[in-house]
C-alpha cells in the first residue's frame, strides 16, 4: 500500500488536492489520475472529495462514483495501517484457509472487507495470490506468509502491531 498523507490535518489535505487539480485542469481523462492521487493524499476516497473531483473536472458525480466502485484500488472507507489479504483460491481453500480466515476474523474482531476501530488492520479476501505452492497464504502490506495455521497467521499478524 502507498503510504498515504492521511496523517495531515483536513485543511492542507484539500490544499494539496487543489494542487492535483491544477496539475490535471487541462489533462483530458485525468478522472482516473485523480481519484489515484486524492486517495493517496486522502487515504481513501471521500464522498465529498469525489462530489468536489466531479465539480472540477466537469464530470457527473454518477460517473466519478461509477470509476471509484468499479475500480478495486480505490476505496471509500478509511482502511488500516496494515493490509492482510488472505487466500481463498483452491490449493488454499484446501488446505484450511477458511479455518484461517475465521481465526484471524475473530481475533482481529472485524469481518470481510472490515477496518479494525484503531485503523490497525483491514481485513480483506482474495480469489488468488499465486502462491499456491505456500498455502495457505496471506499478504501482510507486500509481505507474504504461507503454510498458515490459524495461531500461525494469528502471530505473524501480530508482528505488525
Amino acid at each position: 500500500m502507498a503510504s498515504c498523507k492521511c496523517e495531515q490535518n483536513l485543511e492542507s489535505q484539500y490544499q494539496e488536492l487543489q494542487k492535483v487539480f491544477d496539475k490535471y485542469r487541462t489533462v483530458q481523462g485525468a478522472l482516473i489520475p485523480l481519484l489515484q492521487e486524492a486517495q493517496e493524499i486522502f487515504g481513501y476516497l471521500p464522498g465529498d472529495v469525489m462530489k468536489k473531483i466531479s465539480r472540477e473536472i466537469g464530470v457527473p458525480f454518477s460517473k466519478t462514483f461509477g470509476v471509484a466502485t468499479f475500480y478495486s484500488q480505490f476505496h471509500l472507507k478509511p482502511r488500516g495501517r496494515n493490509i492482510i489479504r488472505l487466500c481463498q483460491g483452491t490449493a488454499c481453500h484446501v488446505r484450511g484457509a477458511a479455518k484461517v480466515f475465521e481465526a484471524v476474523s475473530n481475533d482481529l474482531g472485524v469481518d470481510r472487507n472490515e477496518t479494525t476501530e484503531d485503523r490497525r488492520y483491514t481485513l480483506e479476501t482474495v480469489a488468488c495470490l499465486g502462491a499456491c505452492g505456500l498455502a495457505p497464504v496471506m499478504m501482510v502490506n507486500d509481505d507474504t506468509h504461507g503454510r498458515l495455521t490459524p495461531d500461525k497467521a494469528i502471530a505473524e499478524i501480530k508482528k505488525y502491531d
